[in-house]
């Protein structure tokens, strides 16, 4: 027993360090995914609202039919197939993924790839800090390069002599 709850504990622990770093708007809303053991489920979320945009899971109306056992990898994809026609009908084609403390595999990861199959971009907390990272890597080589064009086209191999007699001393 004790086992169980220090499990809990340390996925508590994981998803309130995720949570600090995902958070839904209305051009991203954020994807929420919870796993039982016999069942899965997903919703959007408008963290800036408060408000659920849409949610599927294994025991809903949509897939109670076609879903025999709600835990394995079939009935997450399923979930993860159903929740991106709902979110593509509400216009929503980007979400940021909240794997809410759980691995990145297996039924998580079975949703995660039918979502993106059905036309819903995803993007990982840690995929979007590196993204941003990257934009501003290339925004500032960008400019760097703006900026030696600017200093080529006005007499580069004059100011690189200017620079050279510039930097060494004046005595010898």
């Amino acid at each position: 027993m004790y086992s169980n709850t220090l499990k809990q504990a340390r996925r508590e622990r994981r998803k309130q360090r995720i949570r600090k770093r995902v958070f839904g708007t209305a051009a991203r809303p954020r994807l929420s995914v919870f796993r039982s053991l016999k069942n899965v489920y997903a919703q959007i979320i408008d963290d800036e609202r408060g408000v659920t945009l849409c949610a599927a899971g294994t025991r809903g109306k949509d897939l109670s039919g076609q879903v025999g056992y709600g835990g394995n990898r079939k009935a997450a994809t399923l979930v993860g197939a159903n929740l991106a026609q709902k979110a593509l009908a509400l216009g929503v084609e980007q979400v940021c993924f909240d794997r809410n403390g759980y691995r990145f595999h297996g039924r998580i990861k079975a949703l995660a790839e039918a979502l993106v199959a059905g036309g819903v971009q995803l993007m990982r907390p840690d995929r979007l800090a590196a993204k941003a990272e990257e934009a501003a890597r290339e925004a500032a080589a960008k400019e760097a390069a703006q900026k030696q064009a600017e200093s080529g086209a006005a007499g580069g191999k004059k100011k690189k002599k200017e620079k050279k007699q510039a930097e060494e001393p004046a005595g010898e």
